[in-house]
């Protein structure tokens, strides 16, 4: 039912939004309460239906119409009023971004949708060891996650096992670039100008 999936679309969106750099089903990885306080838990469980597709069908409207839509979904007013707010954020959020950003966001979580439940928890393995890595860390391995993305998947394993990613990478970062190549990437996405 369409119902139920709007407040897993605004917050799938919301996480998308956080995590833009980073490996499409990564970006709907779950994030610890003090990391991302404005995550929602828990998600309901899709059925037949697109995790977007809430989403993707109100993105065009006005924000106050979209509100509306959100507040007149059952399942949101069942909600406790702090995580109510905490979706309003998220969606106000979404509506800030550019619309390439806010396609991007839409595209990700048709990636994720597409993942079997065990490339879900390989996702969010993988996000929460990259939380772990200090920022300057992180980001390197963004980069390299990024390039990867531009390759063909029969090539990401040979330049994770290349000299200049062993020069780069410590072993445990390759094991992350590894995990990440593993997983179906989205397309790279073009450098912000």
């Amino acid at each position: 039912m369409r119902v139920k999936f709007i407040t897993r679309g605004v917050a799938i969106a919301a996480l998308a939004v956080a995590l833009t750099g980073m490996v499409p089903c990564v970006a709907q990885a779950r994030h610890p309460a003090e990391e991302h306080p404005a995550h929602p838990v828990p998600r309901p469980k899709p059925q037949n239906n697109h995790s977007g597709q809430w989403l993707r069908q109100h993105k065009d409207l006005p924000p106050e119409q979209q509100k509306k839509a959100l507040e007149n979904d059952p399942q949101f007013r069942n909600l406790p009023p702090q995580q109510k707010q905490q979706l309003k954020n998220q969606l106000d959020r979404f509506n800030t971004l550019p619309p390439e950003k806010r396609q991007q966001v839409l595209n990700r979580m048709d990636t994720w949708g597409h993942l079997t439940p065990e490339q879900k928890d390989s996702a969010r393995q993988l996000h929460s060891q990259m939380q772990e890595l200090p920022p300057e860390r992180r980001q390197a391995v963004r980069n390299a996650i990024q390039a990867l993305r531009a390759m063909p998947p029969e090539a990401r394993q040979r330049q994770i096992d290349s000299d200049a990613y062993k020069k780069q990478f410590n072993p445990a970062e390759r094991n992350m670039l590894g995990g990440a190549s593993k997983l179906p990437l989205a397309p790279a996405e073009p450098p912000e100008q």
